[in-house]
């Protein structure tokens, strides 16, 4: 050990990063929402090399004279992408190798993020020239998808579908004013089968995290519903005992 009496404001004039080999880091996002009565995720077709014409998740390398945390650079990310300035978003996991990128050691901050159809606005270029949404299967994860993205993707399921079974989650697929039963069918939706509607709903008073619009009722050709909204100021996920299993025949 060399014994250095620098200050460490000395040692930080002199210091050059580039001394050290530097892997490729970017943010990935998965952004899920509802449309067409299911569950879909964006993909963006890479424009350029490598895995040039390939389906890939959106993102992009952190820029490090604008992004001054992960987060930061997720979100940046994600406006460019649909235009949502405030999402549900969460870091998923990280992931790297030398192998997960042909341009040399790489890593990437995967993200997930949660939106309503109604605030998306598509975009694309860059490194993309299409972005489209695909329903969320099984064998999507498998797709032929650019880097490791099936494999993030498939890690984003997982937890999206594990947290839905114990959590206010998937209020955020939904417009700001919604039904009930609007919930419920995305809670179904989301775990791909169907839960009970007394057990449902007795885990959403539990977990006290919606109000009633006064007032507000959505008129159909049955009784009226009424509708709700996140109750304000709530935490953004809110932890419930589990939503339960099969709806009774």
């Amino acid at each position: 050990m060399t014994n250095d009496n620098r200050t460490e404001q000395e040692f930080l004039s002199s210091y050059n990063v580039h001394d050290y080999d530097v892997p490729l880091t970017s943010v990935d996002l998965v952004i899920f929402t509802l449309r067409e009565q299911a569950l879909q995720v964006l993909l963006v077709r890479r424009s350029d090399h490598p895995c040039k014409g390939k389906w890939s998740l959106p993102g992009g390398f952190i820029d490090v004279h604008r992004d001054k945390t992960l987060d930061d650079a997720a979100l940046r990310k994600l406006r460019e992408k649909t235009g949502v300035q405030t999402p549900y978003l969460e870091q998923l996991q990280g992931f790297g190798s030398a192998s997960r990128d042909p341009r040399g050691w790489s890593a990437t901050f995967a993200y997930f993020a949660l939106i309503s159809s109604d605030d998306i606005q598509l975009q694309h270029g860059g490194t993309a020239d299409a972005a489209q949404w695909f329903t969320v299967a099984e064998n999507l994860c498998s797709a032929d998808l650019a880097f490791d993205h099936g494999e993030i993707l498939a890690a984003a399921i997982t937890r999206l579908r594990d947290r839905t079974e114990n959590s206010s989650m998937p209020v955020h697929l939904l417009p700001a004013e919604f039904t009930l039963t609007d919930l419920q069918r995305v809670y179904e939706l989301v775990l791909g089968r169907p839960v009970d509607k007394s057990a449902f709903r007795k885990r959403i008073k539990e977990g006290d995290f919606l109000e009633e619009i006064p007032g507000k009722m959505r008129h159909a050709s049955n009784r009226p519903a009424q509708l709700y909204r996140l109750r304000a100021g709530h935490p953004a996920l809110t932890l419930m005992r589990r939503i339960g299993g099969d709806a009774k025949a």
